[in-house]
């Protein structure tokens, strides 16, 4: 399933150390303490989660209070904790004692669901739903009310391929991005200058 959140990794080391990471090496622990809190009171030693970081609000995914919530340390994390706390979706597992990355999907997959019942881990910890099943994967996809974006699918024989998109994803919804301009008095005055162009290459609607 394909959430509107922050990719994140999770990994909890000997000792009591405990990082939060985004996909791209950022260090987030000092934004989230209430998941830094759950994972060394519920998580062993030796263990590395990949998942998705999310805040809901009023029954929805709100990704502009988890973009809100990533600038603040110290006393102001601690409190948009309480205001807006966030959820770890877990949805891949990398360690456990060792090394899993090499493991094919399905096993590691198998390993996570038992961390899980064998740890009973509760929020904010969540376990990503998972289904070989088309007609379940087909009414995820009416979540959409939720927030939810979209479908992620991995083969059941792959290893876990770090910094690499080894997945295909399915969106529910087709986005694109656009920036938008305006001119004011007369076009007269700024004829000659080139328009704006649209990022595939097309002419903006005012454009002459």
């Amino acid at each position: 399933m394909k959430w509107d959140g922050y990719r994140a990794q999770l990994a909890v080391y000997a000792g009591g150390r405990m990082l939060l990471r985004s996909r791209r090496g950022t260090d987030m622990t000092a934004s989230f303490p209430e998941i830094r809190a759950a994972a060394l009171a519920q998580l062993p030693a030796d263990t590395g989660i990949d998942g998705e970081l999310v805040v809901w609000e009023r029954d929805r995914l709100a990704f502009e209070r988890l973009q809100q919530r990533l600038a603040r340390r110290g006393a102001a994390a601690a409190q948009a904790a309480r205001e807006w706390p966030a959820h770890f979706v877990a949805f891949d597992l990398v360690h456990r004692g060792d090394d899993v990355t090499g493991w094919p999907y399905a096993r590691r997959r198998a390993a996570m669901e038992a961390l899980f019942a064998e740890r009973s881990l509760a929020a904010p910890f969540t376990l990503c739903p998972s289904t070989t099943d088309p007609a379940l994967a087909r009414e995820w996809l009416s979540w959409t009310a939720a927030r939810v974006e979209g479908l992620c699918f991995k083969r059941l024989e792959e290893a876990y391929r770090g910094g690499v998109r080894s997945w295909r994803k399915y969106k529910v919804r087709v986005t694109t991005e656009a920036v938008i301009g305006a001119v004011t008095g007369s076009w007269s005055l700024v004829r000659g200058r080139r328009p704006p162009r649209h990022p595939t290459g097309g002419r903006s609607e005012n454009g002459q």
